[in-house]
């Protein structure tokens, strides 16, 4: 199953729409369902690969929330204190 997803837009005559969305409610199925189904039938037929969305970048997503978890547990090195003037620190110069 896909985990992301993206959106289709198409344009259809809205009676042929409505007879679409009437036969997919008797089928009990979303319209989105049965043209998911057509797009992979289609595919098949035309013995076209793919990869489902999300799952080879489940790996990589894991992989870089591993290196994120790294840097963050590594201290960061903090800059050399610079002595501040003393005319920054109200003091008087003797």
């Amino acid at each position: 199953m896909e985990l992301k997803t993206a959106r289709l837009t198409l344009l259809i005559d809205p009676n042929k729409k409505a007879a679409f969305e009437r036969l997919c409610a008797r089928q009990d199925r979303t319209a989105s369902q049965v043209v998911r189904q057509l797009i992979r039938d289609y595919l098949a037929e035309y013995d076209v690969e793919y990869a489902a969305a999300g799952i080879e970048d489940e790996h990589a997503d894991k992989a870089e929330q591993a290196r994120a978890s790294e840097t963050r547990s590594k201290p960061k090195p903090q800059p050399a204190s610079k002595p501040v003037p003393a005319s920054r620190t109200g003091q008087r110069r003797r």
